[in-house]
């Protein structure tokens, strides 16, 4: 049934990769050998669900012994070197797990020599047979239009031009399912396993090699430049229709895609279905609400970026925020990630939203008793369609799911059946999600001083200070963040009581109306000023020096970006050289909290 929407389709050409053929087989010492399956048992190309395989994987072919690398981290490098284990010139198996991307993984292997990876995940009972797919490329968007959107006519770089080849791995990779993957581990033998990793492995794993067992490893793909489609339906504003309120997930997927992003298409549908029905009832939201249905979010937050990069002096001009669901029901329990001015307007929302899983009580409630406290984690990683928004553009965001992880990530069991066993039975963690979901876009659309609290920000600013003052010694002030912060810290509480006393005005005069659409910019454009023209050094299309992913993967800093990029190159440099770098990097998170702060307050003397 049509909900009368004003719907819109805008199209982008993008590089994406696609498999051809692939193959594997395992050959033992005792001169037996086995063709190991790529795909779930009973899958075909004909049911229309793709292979197993990495996009962006080079093509290659390997015949080589067999190591195992753990999690493929640096640190499980140094434990087989202090074995006097050389990956050289071997297929590496790598077990997924941790904060690795699987680009990352491949790239250490190739550092440290490998041919080849075959990557696997624990697949959970049950589920041993699954291959998650995946990319393994690096960055957001099309590698051929990077910083600018991949339209009709566009300029394009050339596929083998250098900036596009620094995002692919240089050796080819494959999925592995976790029977295939203890079917090698097996008969891996010569030296011993770590200690530290036993725990984690199958009884029976004596050694990881290399070899004697050998594989045959080939894999053939290609790259091609295609249509993507982003679909959006547009509530137009009544009072403030260039004000815009994006609710977005993705809808391709690897393979049937339940989870992924399945439930999180069904609860945006669903927030359709529901402001249809109050538009029927006589309501139209204060600013323009945009629903978002993003095309190629697998192969990099593609359809998104694209949209992002089309349109980033408007939204940087008129975005109020983006709140992002991607997989809405993993399992249970509820996950929220935020920058965090919108944090209270999640607590409160919450309330309001009848729990799943707990008779009688609130998602809130439920969410204090499991965690003893609101945990809201931040959003600089680089995993599903909020980076754009937030990383590159500084628009205010949010994205939510419930279930931490779950065993079926981009396999072929990702399915219906599984969703109805396990995942959410009687639907009623769907429910919840777009309850939460649909009430948030509701308030930041329609109430007439955005809900915004800047104290929270305040607050993990000076957290993150106190971090870094324990990481770093005297040799770095860390002066410069503290004034910054105790400015922000007086714009936030000043705007906080501007806005409680315009909460307070019962008038409707012009000049009140005019007092709040200037409150109003100000705390929806704070966000933009912790962007920085220049971008992160080395990967310059990440703007926000606050929330970004730092280029050390194994950082335990999830903030400051550029700070904790300077500390991993600062180990490879002079001690002053090193000190000198940090101390930059400090000083321009200190410029971007003034620049937030100044923005607050919206004057300039």
């Amino acid at each position: 049934m049509g909900l009368g929407l004003d719907t819109r389709s805008v199209h982008y050409n993008s590089l994406l990769s696609y498999p051809l053929r692939s193959s594997l087989s395992a050959h033992f010492s005792n001169g037996s050998h086995v063709d190991i399956p790529l795909t779930e048992p009973g899958l075909s190309t004909e049911n229309g669900v793709v292979g197993a395989y990495h996009a962006y994987s080079p093509s290659g072919s390997a015949h080589a012994k067999v190591v195992f690398a753990n999690h493929g981290t640096d640190e499980d490098y140094r434990a087989l070197a202090e074995l006097g284990v050389n990956v050289t010139g071997c297929v590496v198996l790598v077990k997924r797990g941790g904060d690795l991307p699987r680009g990352e993984a491949v790239g250490k292997a190739e550092q440290n020599g490998a041919l080849a990876v075959l990557l696997y995940t624990e697949g959970g009972d049950g589920f041993k047979k699954g291959f998650e797919r995946g990319l393994v490329r690096s960055g957001a968007g099309d590698p051929l239009t990077p910083g600018w959107a991949g339209v009709d006519g566009a300029e394009r770089l050339d596929p083998e031009d250098p900036e596009v080849l620094k995002r692919f791995p240089k050796i080819p990779s494959m999925p592995l399912s976790a029977e295939a993957a203890q079917l090698l581990l097996a008969t891996l033998g010569s030296s011993p396993v770590p200690d530290q990793w036993r725990a984690s492995l199958p009884a029976g794993v004596r050694g990881v090699g290399p070899g004697p067992t050998v594989v045959n490893f080939t894999y053939q793909g290609e790259k091609k430049v295609v249509a993507i489609h982003n679909v959006f339906a547009v509530i137009r504003g009544a009072e403030e229709p260039d004000r815009y309120v994006l609710l977005g997930n993705h809808r391709d997927a690897w393979t049937y895609g339940a989870v992924d992003p399945n439930s999180g298409t069904a609860a945006l549908l669903d927030i359709a279905r529901r402001y249809d029905l109050l538009m029927r009832s006589g309501w139209i939201p204060r600013r323009t609400i945009i629903l978002c249905s993003w095309d190629a979010e697998e192969f990099g937050m593609v359809g998104s970026t694209e949209w992002v990069e089309q349109n980033l002096a408007n939204l940087g001009s008129k975005a109020v925020a983006y709140l992002n669901v991607d997989c809405a029901v993993q399992g249970p329990g509820l996950f929220v990630r935020a920058t965090p001015q919108l944090d209270n307007l999640i607590v409160e929302v919450t309330k309001k939203v009848k729990d799943p899983d707990s008779e009688g009580a609130t998602v809130y409630e439920t969410w204090m008793a499991a965690n003893r406290s609101i945990d809201i984690q931040r959003l600089s990683a680089l995993d599903s369609d909020f980076a754009p928004f937030v990383q590159h553009a500084g628009v205010p965001s949010i994205d939510m799911y419930y279930g931490r992880d779950f065993p079926v990530y981009h396999t072929a069991f990702d399915a219906y059946d599984w969703m109805v066993n396990f995942g959410d039975p009687l639907f009623q963690r769907h429910v919840a999600v777009a309850g939460i979901w649909g009430l948030l876009a509701l308030h930041l659309a329609d109430d007439s001083i955005l809900p915004f609290n800047f104290l929270s920000y305040v607050d993990q600013l000076k957290h993150y200070k106190d971090v870094l003052s324990s990481l770093l010694d005297g040799s770095v002030s860390l002066h410069p963040l503290t004034t910054a912060i105790q400015e922000f810290a007086y714009a936030a509480k000043e705007v906080e009581h501007e806005a409680q006393r315009l909460r307070d005005v019962q008038s409707t005069s012009e000049l009140v109306l005019l007092k709040k659409r200037a409150l109003n910019d100000r705390l929806m454009l704070a966000e933009r000023g912790f962007l920085d023209s220049d971008g992160l050094e080395g990967r310059q299309w990440f703007k926000h020096l606050v929330y970004a992913p730092s280029s050390d993967l194994e950082s335990k800093l999830f903030f400051f970006p550029g700070v904790a990029d300077a500390i991993f190159q600062a180990k490879r440099m002079s001690g002053r050289e090193g000190q000198a770098k940090i101390q930059h990097e400090i000083w321009r998170v200190a410029r971007a909290i003034q620049r937030a702060a100044s923005s607050l307050r919206g004057e300039i003397f």
